[in-house]
């Protein structure tokens, strides 16, 4: 028997036939069998990998649908005290290349006690969370890294 395939994303789901949960390091995927949490066996095949955001549809060669759901992880959420301030905050993270899911109000990264205290020293607010981590893509044809790591080099800016 033929696995259904996956070979479109749909921006949402509207009474999906099942779900498939999955961290942010799983939901990072080209081309790989998977199976739904209800145990539909698919084939994911896509053009490139990418990010599988929470509560996109992956659309099965047969029709059916499955909600991508993300499991909620152990982040920062980080905010400033104003649009100039955020920037800051957002090139700081971006130097240090950390994957971070941003939106106009708020920044969250992955936990991390010396960004943390970077962060913190540079007056902003820091709160751990748990939520779904989407971090943006990559700059190279959205390509997605989600190395999580920390340069403690006081040379590398």
């Amino acid at each position: 028997m033929t696995l259904p395939t996956v070979s479109t994303i749909l921006d949402h789901t509207h009474n999906p036939a099942d779900t498939i949960t999955l961290d942010e390091t799983d939901r990072h995927r080209r081309r790989m069998k998977m199976v739904s949490d209800g145990g539909l066996g698919f084939l994911l095949d896509l053009p490139e990998a990418r990010l599988l955001k929470h509560g996109e549809g992956l659309k099965l060669s047969d029709g059916r649908v499955i909600e991508v759901r993300a499991v909620p992880e152990p982040l920062y959420e980080i905010t400033g005290h104003n649009t100039r301030h955020m920037l800051a905050l957002a090139w700081q993270i971006g130097n240090r290349h950390l994957a971070a899911d941003i939106t106009a109000e708020r920044i969250r990264i992955r936990q991390d006690h010396v960004i943390r205290d970077m962060l913190e020293g540079l007056g902003a607010t820091v709160h751990e969370i748990n939520a779904p981590f989407d971090p943006e893509g990559g700059a190279y044809g959205g390509a997605h890294t989600s190395h999580h790591h920390h340069n403690h080099d006081p040379h590398h800016d």
